[in-house]
């Protein structure tokens, strides 16, 4: 079951952060670190409503920051689309229920979101060396882009696309 976050959500999702960092350190992704994201960040998406779980057994297990919001940096990219379209920020899963589908169900969410609100266009990016993601976007339909420099990172974020069609529902 996926639903909006609450604040009470906050501790699981940290602690899916610790984890996903310590994971992501296995493989030199410095992508997510103690500097971000932080809890602040979660509580904002909280609050603005932006940020969706998802639940197995009454256990958070995921989640997913979807909202309008675009980095300054996407400016200079060649997106197929101007216009209205929304955005994937933060998403991880707990690292010992990885490849069980949560991943992409939270992606499928984004898809049903957006189309709910008559958008049919969305963005996300993540760290180039950040493998699992980008192969997540891949198998969910997304198209490369291009790159940006992003968060004083040593390599480059890989952007990515999605056009939506209502037979994608």
């Amino acid at each position: 079951m996926i639903r909006k976050a609450v604040l009470e959500d906050t501790k699981e999702i940290m602690e899916i952060i610790a984890a996903t960092i310590s994971e992501m350190r296995n493989y030199n992704n410095t992508q997510w670190d103690e500097n971000y994201p932080q809890e602040k960040d979660f509580i904002n998406d909280i609050q603005r409503g932006d940020l969706y779980v998802s639940e197995r057994d009454g256990k958070l297990v995921g989640f997913i920051c979807i909202n309008n919001i675009e980095p300054a940096e996407y400016n200079w990219l060649s997106w197929s689309l101007n216009g209205d379209c929304m955005v994937v920020h933060r998403m991880a899963v707990n690292s010992s229920l990885r490849r069980s589908g949560i991943g992409t169900e939270l992606m499928k969410f984004a898809d049903n979101l957006a189309l709910a609100s008559n958008i049919r266009y969305l963005k996300t990016d993540t760290y180039s060396i950040n493998t699992k993601m980008n192969a997540l976007f891949k198998k969910c339909g997304y198209a490369l882009v291009g790159e940006m420099s992003f968060l004083g990172k040593e390599k480059p974020f890989y952007c990515y696309e999605k056009i939506l069609n209502k037979k994608d529902i």
